[in-house]
């Protein structure tokens, strides 16, 4: 299964989504994670949620603009990358189904090089930083093991689909 995410709240609905798709397989037809392949893209406004605790602790400002997203709890800038924090519940679409909790399970997570690279392009700005400095820090900051860089995000979900992979988007 490939969930091609463009917006954070589409990104929400694909964690919780690809908990209910693991979750049935195990409880009702009684495979384990290791017997399904779900993968995650994150691109456009979905790609910052790529980044770990640590970009956004330092780049939330930037971050928050360019992905027309803000804490539901502050209504400010995120200062964390939300959808790895189970407390907000029913406030984000994922319903505290957070990124590590799928990662446990084997999810997989592509990030798209090319929105990030725009992401880069908009934190230099914003900050007088240099964008291939930037671009570089936030390739070295991934949100975990699991979380793998791809050239663009729309290109990998054609590349899974050509895998045999059902699309969600």
């Amino acid at each position: 299964m490939v969930f091609d995410t463009t917006t954070p709240d589409s990104l929400g609905n694909a964690l919780a989504f690809a908990n209910n798709f693991i979750r049935v397989n195990r409880n009702d037809y009684g495979l384990q994670s290791s017997d399904v392949a779900v993968i995650v893209i994150v691109r456009h406004n979905s790609t910052a949620f790529g980044y770990n605790d640590a970009i956004w602790a330092k780049y939330g400002v930037p971050i928050s603009k360019r992905a027309n997203f803000v804490d539901p709890k502050t209504k400010e800038a995120a200062k964390a990358n939300l959808f790895n924090v189970s407390e907000y519940g029913a406030q984000l679409p994922n319903r505290g189904t957070t990124l590590d909790a799928l990662f446990k399970q084997g999810v997989q997570l592509a990030v798209c090089a090319t929105s990030t690279r725009g992401y880069a392009g908009a934190i230099a700005e914003a900050t007088g930083g240099n964008t291939d400095a930037i671009f570089n820090e936030l390739v070295s900051n991934l949100v975990s093991t699991n979380a793998r860089m791809v050239p663009a995000g729309i290109v990998a979900v054609n590349r899974a689909q050509e895998r045999g992979y059902s699309f969600v988007g």
